[in-house]
């Protein structure tokens, strides 16, 4: 394995559970795996131009913060994904947005302040889409936590 990949495997690993909440985060993460700030930074960047990373940021539980979600399938024509999927993402409340086989093909999970606002934000989508919409929120919540293994090893 090379050097460059090894970081970027080691950073993958703490980043997952342990990003760190501070003024100089690569800072502090170069310290723990005995590299420099500008070298952390360039493996996250380089991650991320990859794909592997496609989002660095919080993860809250929106209901112990006064917020409501739900889960939204949409079922879009092959030829309109773009165009949907362009539209749908404009809502900031748009998270964990995916393709999936079958006639409800596109599917995202949808937090608002309210009920109220998830069924408008819902509405808004269904009028400028024209596609069929299902809502479907949690009858009972559960939470499960995924690290994945990369693999590491100190060789």
């Amino acid at each position: 394995m090379t050097a460059q990949k090894k970081l970027e495997s080691r950073v993958l690993e703490i980043i997952q559970q342990d990003f760190p909440i501070s003024l100089r985060p690569y800072e502090e993460l170069a310290r723990q795996l005995d590299s420099t700030e500008e070298e952390v930074f360039d493996a996250v960047q380089g991650l991320r131009r990859k794909g592997v990373i496609r989002r660095l940021g919080g993860s809250f539980d929106s209901r112990k913060i006064g917020y409501k979600s739900t889960l939204v399938a949409l079922s879009v024509p092959r030829n309109r994904l773009e165009e949907v999927v362009e539209f749908v993402n404009s809502y900031p409340g748009v998270t964990h947005n995916y393709e999936r086989e079958g006639k409800y093909n596109v599917w995202f999970t949808l937090i608002a302040e309210s009920e109220k606002a998830i069924e408008q934000i819902i509405e808004e989508i269904r009028a400028h889409t024209g596609v069929p919409v299902l809502n479907l929120p949690a009858k009972h919540m559960f939470k499960i936590k995924v690290d994945f293994d990369l693999g590491n090893t100190d060789e």
